[in-house]
């Protein structure tokens, strides 16, 4: 409980109260301090209180609560830390859940139910334990028969040989003698084997979103995805129990098998099945103006999975909408069109990374105004455009007395196509962001034809923009600074003097390659995603997924302006390409400090204060090499930087050398070889992919573990994966029945 104000003052008699009045009220502000530092004691005392119990402990208590039951950490995930820094890991390295379980889980050793539980408690992944020896092919005795076990396979049965490999698969299979832990090809098949399929990835929703009409196929034709991408359709976070359908147990890609739904008998048809279409469910589709009537919720008898990788190869009948899942496309009739479609779905990826509808912490100057926005139906006292919400804005500032902050919170997750082009003057703070549970659009087209239509940001003397939360498409980010001003004949308000103070973005997609083809593939490669134009704003950037970075004139003051970016993904599109340079390909002059990043292209820049626990696939040259350090990086060998600690490939390299003395060609050639070993790959390097950006199985120790506190390398650091990993083969090793032995099996 909170203390009233002046707490003990109230206490004292009314006559002291009194005589401290006429002398000015000296002896209320000593116990006003008094007080103070009495609240802090009580907060203290009642947080030891707390810390008796696992449920209420602070994060370095746990560990010595758990000890208490004779739970031990997995020293090969590494030891816990100290310190703010150390706090995420620390999490990670002692679980919370499965400390205040251990004596619940010794009870329970030896079943399925156990281990699937352990992979969530101890790595946070969803998981499903299948034994080997239900799958193996076998004589039954007719005394004891299963007949759901391990029949042969029919070839004609298309949705159980989509299922063949994964957790679902019911096919009898021959044994596989090979351990299911085996570091090398691991076994599934045989009787003291069990497999637990845990998925990585997390299923994130879009609700309530414009569907993609692709013009150049036909106006019947839309994509889910608002960028006009193929994206596969994930199932809503998964139900444990799998009631109905055993695909819903983990997030992962829908098939068409499994949307598919057979109704009738002569012949049968084709419907989507409850399970996944409809309100509250992994896909819905909203479509305005048809079937007659103003808005009509497409329900499952109206759907018709198909395969639509041709987007010809079918034609959807009248009052019907063809849906392919695994590719995130839809149909309508040709002669039925509506006059437009909102959808629904769940995308897969990683972690919160970039725009979303995923929580976050949003955080505001104190008293600044708040300006709300949603495009259709606004609310009282809303905006239905952004502009017209920062057009208030500005005549608000105007009147005396108004708040020189402002905030423009858009609330839904539609798509907004307007000019956006925000001046600020002397002082004065913006934020752009999307409400908590939103992940609005911005579309920028091409308006005037003798000028670029990018996001434009002016600013005067100690002025500060922010963007949260946002998804960027069809043009970059131009902040503009007083040398790109002078006789710009833009309509830029002249009388705006001095520079922006600093920029920040975060949890935002600036769509690398400014749109995306249907196979992910970027449309205008080369563009920059941030233009800085003679502007010497900091640029701050985390927890987001941009192109780009260019600079186009040098700022007045001589002074190379930071950027900075932590928990990025810095996309060039290709490695070869440039990620940052000048407008001209040459060195950016620009003070760069880059932590827990993943760099896809090459840097050009004036100066590298800091590179932490990052990779960069390309090239890195650093004008300026006696400030600054690399540590914890991987960088490729003729990259040019400042000094380096702890990178590779270097580390293998000279450990290579040290291995062939006095054999020059040897260790030259030992070295290229350990170089090629440790050099990160990519699953994949297309936004709008689910595997953007993770490293591929069977990377090297040296990155998958090589950052300073021993997690992997790059934008996914922040995940803990080894040390998740590390914790459950401990776990599942010290909770697996005896004579049996269990491996993981990551689903993607």
């Amino acid at each position: 409980m909170n203390r009233p104000a002046d707490y003990l003052y109230n206490l004292l008699p009314a006559t002291y109260r009194m005589r401290d009045a006429e002398q000015g009220q000296p002896l209320r502000e000593l116990l006003a301090v008094m007080d103070q530092q009495g609240a802090l004691v009580e907060a203290n005392i009642d947080a030891l209180y707390g810390n008796w119990f696992i449920e209420t402990a602070e994060d370095w208590a746990v560990p010595y609560i758990a000890e208490l039951v004779g739970y031990q950490p997995v020293h090969d995930a590494g030891r816990p830390g100290t310190g703010t820094a150390s706090a995420v890991r620390n999490k990670v390295l002692v679980p919370r859940r499965e400390a205040a379980h251990t004596i619940n889980f010794r009870r329970r050793k030896g079943t399925l139910a156990l281990l699937e539980q352990l992979s969530l408690e101890s790595a946070g992944w969803e998981a499903v334990a299948v034994e080997g020896f239900r799958l193996l092919g076998w004589n039954q005795h007719l005394n004891h028969r299963h007949l759901g076990r391990g029949g042969t396979v029919d070839l004609r049965n298309g949705p159980a040989l989509t299922l063949l490999g994964g957790y679902a698969d019911a096919a009898a299979h021959s044994v596989d003698v090979r351990r299911p832990s085996s570091h090398r090809t691991a076994g599934r098949f045989n009787i003291p084997s069990i497999s637990l399929f845990a998925a990585p990835l997390v299923s994130y929703a879009v609700t309530d979103a414009p569907a993609c009409c692709v013009e150049k196929e036909g106006s019947q034709c839309f994509t889910f995805s608002v960028l006009g991408h193929d994206t596969p359709l994930f199932i809503q976070p998964p139900d444990p129990s799998g009631a109905g359908c055993a695909e819903l147990r983990l997030p992962q890609p829908v098939s068409r098998s499994a949307l598919t739904a057979l109704q009738g008998r002569h012949p049968p048809r084709a419907r989507a099945s409850t399970l996944f279409f409809g309100e509250g469910k992994s896909i819905a589709v909203t479509a305005w103006g048809w079937r007659g009537g103003a808005r009509h919720d497409v329900v499952s008898a109206d759907v018709i999975p198909a395969d639509l990788s041709d987007w010809h190869a079918y034609k959807a009948p009248k009052n019907k909408v063809l849906v392919d899942p695994e590719r995130g496309r839809l149909v309508f009739p040709a002669g039925q069109l509506p006059r437009g479609v909102t959808v629904a779905y769940h995308y897969g990826f990683s972690m919160d990374l970039g725009g979303g509808e995923y929580p976050r912490r949003t955080a505001q100057p104190a008293g600044a105004a708040v300006y709300r926005v949603r495009k259709d139906s606004p609310h009282k006292g809303e905006f239905g455009s952004i502009m017209g919400a920062y057009g208030r804005w500005r005549k608000d500032r105007r009147n005396a007395g108004a708040h020189m902050a402002g905030v423009i919170e858009v609330m839904d997750s539609r798509a907004y196509e307007e000019r956006f082009e925000f001046t600020l003057a002397q002082g004065e703070y913006l934020q752009l962001r999307a409400a908590d549970g939103a992940r609005p659009v911005l579309r920028l087209l091409d308006y005037r034809v003798d000028q670029p239509d990018p996001l434009s940001v002016t600013g005067g003397h100690g002025s500060r923009f922010v963007l949260d939360g946002l998804l960027v498409v069809g043009r970059g980010l131009v902040v503009n600074g007083p040398g790109a001003r002078r006789g710009a004949g833009d309509g830029t308000d002249p009388t705006v003097g001095g520079d922006l103070c600093d920029v920040t973005i975060r949890h935002c997609t600036l769509v690398p390659g400014w749109n995306l083809d249907c196979d992910c593939e970027p449309l205008r490669p080369d563009e920059p995603s941030i233009l800085l134009d003679g502007t010497g704003a900091a640029v701050r950037i985390s927890r987001s997924i941009l192109g780009p970075v260019q600079l186009r004139r040098d700022p007045d003051n001589g002074q190379a302006p930071v950027l900075a970016l932590a928990d990025c993904l810095w996309d060039a599109t290709e490695p070869c390409k440039q990620v940052l340079c000048d407008e001209v390909g040459g060195a950016a002059f620009s003070s760069l400090c880059v932590q827990r990043c993943t760099v896809i292209g090459q840097v050009f820049v004036h100066e590298i204060t800091l590179g932490e626990d990052s990779i960069f696939l390309g090239e890195v040259v650093a004008a300026r090499r006696q400030l600054g350090c690399l540590r914890f990086c991987h960088v490729p060998p003729s990259s040019r930087t400042p000094r380096r600690f702890n990178c590779q490939p270097d580390l293998v390299q000279e450990a290579a050398r040290a291995a062939h003395p006095g054999d020059l060609a040897g260790g030259a050639a030992a070295a290229a070889r350990e170089a090629l070993r440790v050099r990160p790959a990519l699953a994949s390097r297309r936004y709008g992919n689910p595997a953007y950006g993770r490293l591929v199985a069977g990377t090297a120790a040296e990155i998958v573990r090589g950052a300073s506190d021993e997690s992997e390398l790059g934008v996914f650091h922040d995940l803990f994966a080894p040390q998740r990993a590390a914790n459950l083969r401990a776990r599942l090793e010290e909770y697996t029945v005896a004579g049996f032995s269990t491996g993981i099996t990551l689903t993607s």
